[in-house]
């Protein structure tokens, strides 16, 4: 390794070439980068600095030329290095366009060409050996273009045109000369250091370097480990035939953050199991490199998901239905369902289900989702039901097992039922809920049914939310006010006409439900008044509907037979079947109370035999009765638990009823807090795992 300092000037002196292997993510410096770099060149210059460093740059050479362009291979550092080239030709394009020769000092000093022949491009070679500065493909047109003052389509995206067009701003302002500039560049010191090949290991060394200003994201080290290995001809063939493709399949616009997201979906199909989001590139070693296959293999089969994720997660199908659905699934933020997604389409792609299975699917999906956020059920689970649920799939019953395993889930994991599912969308403030649009929508278009354009429609309250006191409405709850059966849409303008009017005004005028063609409306038409019994029988008309729009998966008694898993034949266990004291059995039902209390939703009570277990995914609390006080078996490793009051103890590998390696004992009610305060802990730490 050798390490010499010097600046960008020096860096690009000579018959020289970086070039950004392909395996570099694409130029990533923002205006925010930017903005800090001249803020730092304006500073050094006017406190009259000698200098300032601006870090480093890590490269490798590639071939030893006794003549012409000597090239080297950028591991670190193309971020600088390409905003400092674009300040350049900002400087030498702004002395162009304002400083006719001879006209002013600075013209004297900042020479055009010598700018473009000394740092930009190497002035006696050809081809792609004439630029000083040689990008990965997505980014090299825009950056030959600007050196050669080429024309760029209108409309093009690209980071650099960004960066360029912010120095040619503040240039522009004049709060340095263009000499003052140029000087001031020259100070910004970079330390060189160039890799032995023989001796040096540019993975390990990339993989410890950060000093660009901005994190390699995770999909940056992921490529960078499949690519970096390769030799330089495999190199562009692989990232030009598979990994720029797709690329590509992510919009310009934070493609970074989805490859992101979609790589830790990818693993947690993979694997079963939802990775830590900052250690997404870790496990991904992990993982392929315990497969041993082939890089190939590995981006052909990244592409083939990238693909099915981009689908979805950009609503992208020339299947109406798929699009549609798709677009749903952003409706209701359903984000948590891609992993399963992936393998189901996956699976249909290969043809293991046909298209149709496919549709019924995402549609139970979405309605999973729905009903549970309309019954306010605990979301926090979603990421690991869907996880796992690949491993419930039976490829000969495709279909059945998907339906069985959402018919089967129960407490947290609940895939509520009509009944519930109606009794909630009546009654709860759906105006509030982020679905609320979502949910009308559909409801108007359920069947087929759409024969106007709901574009430009926008929530309506029919009784409205500030009625005039002297517009004859009457009273009504203000939850009423809120809930399905008393909202519909209309067109903004029209929704702003009705306001407060009275009802039968808003029955009658222009632009009224009598005059409107949605069939959210065919109720509202055929009322002389408006109050809460019509909100009421509206609701359950609604719901009737929503029932069938987002409908609870079906089967057959002996369709579901083959997935119900049979008890063993035991004696059913209740309180009663414990032996309590007054004392010990109101120690109980003030405990139960507390523990229940953490999550209707969520703790399960089981009665066992020898103690009763209080369950999230599993067993996180168990209570042994005993003849003075109650024995408790905690869920969690001794070390975990914070013990302020020291009511622990440690029973690891101890013969104990319940589950568990910490113990502690309730014997007054005074001590109910302190014993809460150990559980909550155990019930967080399973609940908080159901995260990821």
């Amino acid at each position: 390794m050798l390490a010499t300092p010097g600046n960008v000037y020096q860096v690009l002196d000579g018959n020289r070439q970086y070039v950004i292997p392909v395996y570099q993510r694409t130029y990533s410096w923002q205006r925010e980068q930017c903005e800090q770099l001249w803020k730092d060149i304006v500073k050094m210059q006017k406190s009259n600095s000698a200098g300032h460093f601006v870090g480093s740059i890590v490269n490798v050479t590639e071939n030893a030329m006794p003549i012409g362009v000597q090239q080297f291979m950028i591991i670190d550092g193309q971020q600088r290095l390409t905003t400092l080239s674009l300040l350049l030709i900002a400087l030498r394009d702004y002395a162009h366009d304002h400083c006719q020769p001879g006209s002013g000092p600075d013209n004297n000093e900042i020479n055009e060409d010598m700018i473009t022949n000394t740092h930009l491009v190497n002035m006696y070679a050809s081809g792609d050996s004439k630029y000083k500065l040689f990008l990965t493909q997505g980014d090299r047109d825009a950056l030959m273009k600007l050196i050669e003052r080429s024309p760029i389509a209108e409309g093009t995206k690209s980071r650099l045109l960004d960066n360029y067009a912010f120095f040619r701003e503040f240039i522009a302002k004049m709060e340095l000369s263009l000499t003052e500039v140029y000087q001031s560049i020259g100070k910004l010191q970079i330390v060189n250091i160039t890799l032995d090949r023989n001796i040096d290991d540019p993975q390990a060394i990339f993989e410890s370097l950060n000093s660009t200003g901005i994190d390699l994201s995770q999909s940056d080290l992921i490529r960078n480990h499949l690519l970096m290995c390769l030799d330089a001809s495999k190199q562009a063939l692989l990232y030009d035939t598979l990994w720029h493709p797709t690329e590509l399949l992510f919009e310009y616009e934070k493609a970074s953050e989805h490859m992101d997201n979609f790589f830790r979906d990818y693993l947690t199909m993979k694997l079963g199991r939802v990775p830590n989001q900052k250690k997404v590139y870790e496990e991904f070693k992990i993982y392929f490199d315990n497969l041993g296959l082939e890089t190939t293999d590995i981006c052909k089969d990244i592409y083939s998901f990238s693909k099915h994720y981009t689908d979805m997660f950009f609503c992208r199908s020339s299947e109406p239905r798929l699009k549609s659905l798709y677009e749903e699934m952003r409706a209701v933020r359903m984000n948590v369902a891609y992993p399963f997604l992936l393998k189901v389409h996956d699976d249909c792609a290969n043809e293991v289900i046909d298209k149709n299975a496919l549709i019924e699917i995402i549609a139970m999906c979405v309605s999973y989702v729905l009903r549970r956020n309309v019954c306010d059920m605990w979301s926090n689970s979603h990421n690991k039901t869907f996880a796992t649920l690949k491993n419930a799939i039976r490829p000969a019953d495709y279909l059945n097992s998907v339906k069985a395993f959402f018919i089967t889930q129960d407490s947290y994991k609940e895939f509520p039922n009509n009944e519930k599912f109606a009794a909630q969308l009546v009654s709860r403030d759906v105006y509030k809920m982020q679905t609320c649009n979502y949910i009308l929508r559909k409801l108007e278009t359920f069947g087929g049914h759409h024969i106007v354009s709901l574009d430009d429609l926008s929530v309506e309250h029919i009784f409205p939310q500030h009625p005039n006191a002297n517009s004859n409405w009457g009273s009504l709850d203000k939850l009423r006010v809120h809930t399905l059966g008393n909202l519909t849409l209309a067109h903004w303008e029209d929704n702003s006409a009705m306001s407060n009017k009275p009802f039968d005004e808003k029955l009658n005028m222009e632009n009224g439900y009598k005059k409107s063609a949605l069939r959210l409306n065919a109720e509202i038409v055929t009322q002389t008044v408006w109050g809460d019994k019509q909100i009421s029988d509206r609701a359950d008309s609604l719901a009737d509907i929503a029932k069938k729009v987002w409908a609870y998966p079906e089967l057959s008694d002996a369709e579901l037979a083959p997935y119900i898993t049979q008890e063993e034949t035991s004696p059913r266990y209740t309180v009663e079947s414990y032996e309590w004291n007054a004392h010990t059995r109101i120690l109980f039902e003030r405990l139960n109370t507390q523990i229940l209390n953490l999550s209707s939703v969520i703790v399960k009570r089981d009665f066992k035999k020898m103690y009763i277990a209080y369950k999230a995914d599993t067993n996180f609390v168990d209570i042994v009765p005993q003849k003075e006080k109650l024995r408790l078996s905690i869920n969690m490793k001794f070390g975990e638990i914070s013990d302020p009051n020291g009511i622990c103890r440690d029973i690891t590998g101890l013969g104990r009823w319940g589950n568990g390696d910490v113990e502690l004992f309730f014997g007054s009610l005074a001590e109910l807090d302190d014993v809460m305060f150990i559980i909550e802990q155990s019930f967080r730490k399973q609940t908080e795992s159901e995260v990821g």
